[in-house]
């Protein structure tokens, strides 16, 4: 199964590869978009990717894993094509309708396959060095966009789609994982999933605690990021670079594990909250470039740290044989939120950018305080 493992970094590292990450945001506003627009197609897309999750982590369970990557792998490749050539809101949509089919199918299954490859043994370490994978592909791909892609947006656009297209190709020679043949899967899982997950009460505020605080940090990272650097008075060039940097970040994913050993689980979290509530704070105070900077780096620090301890609690509150389907019952239940947040965050960005760092703020202090009330009643269980 080590294969498996390194077929599946490999696989992150070129779907890593988005070209036009950079300017992702003034790209989209260049072709007409404000910023209230991108959050609406955002919130669109998580919309149906809640719908979809259920239907795939069902379909992901009776066809098999390996199958189930291959396809979503080739429907990213398709939706990169999309996007390059998008030209207005109807195509960005159509591209994130198609995204949106792609994530909710890969939902759990990536990290199901990487759990069941290495059979449970340090799944933090290998959650974290497959998270790390996938920043590499960012970091490579961003230092190609600042020295040599530039202003050429549309080659950018044509360099992600070569790279998804190699990904695409890796996903062929993927290994099953599942334990049990697609006919021994019970009739009703997801009714005896379902049930299993909404009974553990204190488990789904954890959920909501992990869709506050990543919410926050993907809008931030990918979006806001962008238009603080503008108000900063920066350019695309030196926004290429500071991408760069806080794409490095992403590799101390590698460290979650180790973090974790070194201060346990609660001190983890808390830790994450903090340093995620105190970035946001900053950045809805200050429009200078060095601390907007650092803010917005340990922003990426807290989530890149704490996204392999997320998957490794989700994977071991799991006890079904039907693992994609419970994983994509917690993503439906985590999008339910995101699709609020979104909007919120898009409405207050067009009002006042500030606004909506200081609402990312409050969102993660309020994860924290729902970490301690999960881990205090998960302790005692």
């Amino acid at each position: 199964m080590k294969k498996n493992i390194l077929l599946m970094y490999a696989i992150a590292l070129f779907q890593g590869m988005v070209f036009y990450g950079p300017i992702a945001t003034l790209y989209r506003q260049t072709q007409g978009l404000s910023v209230f627009q991108i959050t609406i197609i955002e919130s669109i897309s998580l919309g149906l990717g809640l719908l979809l999750e259920l239907p795939w982590g069902i379909v992901a369970d009776k066809i098999g894993y390996r199958k189930t990557v291959l396809i979503c792998c080739l429907l990213y490749f398709l939706s990169k094509i999309i996007f390059w050539q998008a030209t207005g809101f109807g195509g960005f949509l159509a591209e994130r309708i198609l995204l949106s089919v792609v994530l909710s199918g890969l939902s759990g299954v990536d990290t199901s396959i990487l759990y069941l490859s290495c059979q449970g043994k340090d799944s933090q370490k290998i959650f974290g060095l497959y998270n790390s994978m996938s920043m590499a592909g960012l970091l490579f791909a961003a230092a190609v966009f600042s020295l040599a892609v530039g202003e050429h947006y549309r080659l950018a656009g044509l360099l992600t789609v070569v790279s998804y297209a190699i990904a695409a190709l890796l996903a062929c020679f993927l290994t099953e994982v599942k334990q049990k043949p697609a006919n021994e899967v019970p009739s009703e899982p997801f009714r005896v999933t379902l049930q299993a997950t909404l009974r553990n009460r204190t488990f789904l505020l954890f959920l909501l605690a992990v869709a506050l605080v990543t919410e926050t940090h993907q809008t931030v990272t990918v979006f806001l990021s962008q238009l603080q650097y503008a108000r900063c008075g920066l350019d695309s060039p030196t926004m290429g670079f500071l991408y760069i940097f806080v794409t490095v970040l992403g590799l101390l994913g590698v460290c979650s594990a180790a973090v974790t050993r070194r201060i346990n689980t609660l001190p983890s979290l808390v830790l994450f909250c903090c340093m995620a509530a105190a970035s946001c704070g900053v950045l809805s105070v200050v429009q200078h470039t060095v601390p907007s900077v650092l803010s917005i780096a340990a922003l990426r620090i807290s989530n890149t740290l704490f996204q392999p301890l997320q998957w490794e609690i989700q994977n071991q509150e799991i006890h079904t044989e039907n693992r994609a389907t419970a994983l994509s019952i917690h993503t439906m239940l985590i999008n339910c939120i995101a699709m609020g947040t979104n909007l919120m965050f898009g409405a207050l960005s067009d009002w006042s950018l500030s606004a909506a760092f200081l609402f990312g703020s409050s969102l993660c202090f309020l994860s924290l305080l729902l970490f301690l009330f999960w881990y205090r009643h998960t302790e005692n269980r």
